[in-house]
């Protein structure tokens, strides 16, 4: 199982195993990272599961679609490296993702 990283804004680390196949937003979730909301479930309709993806992963993950850049777009603090963490499709070759969480979701 991938170990994701996500990262708080006040910089409290969370390591969490993931199964492949789950989602960012699903390990998050199920191992109870504060920050990551995620209201829709899933769904790509609410962007509170925003997250920054550390540089040296951002030309390692899929490119977001249409649908989710729409969602980003009505996200707080967006940077070019802003993903829906419900998005991110984990893989093997995930290991070690980090993904930095931004200060509010709302």
């Amino acid at each position: 199982m991938p170990v994701i990283t996500f990262i708080e804004h006040n910089g409290t680390e969370h390591r969490v195993e993931a199964p492949v196949g789950s989602t960012a937003m699903q390990a998050a979730v199920n191992n109870g990272v504060p920050g990551v909301l995620a209201d829709c479930g899933g769904s790509c309709s609410c962007a509170t599961c925003h997250g920054y993806v550390d540089e040296m992963w951002t030309g390692s993950l899929s490119s977001a679609k249409a649908d989710e850049l729409d969602m980003l777009g009505g996200a707080l603090d967006m940077k070019h490296n802003s993903r829906l963490t419900c998005q991110i499709l984990l893989t093997a070759a995930m290991d070690g993702l980090i993904i930095r969480l931004p200060e509010s979701q709302i």
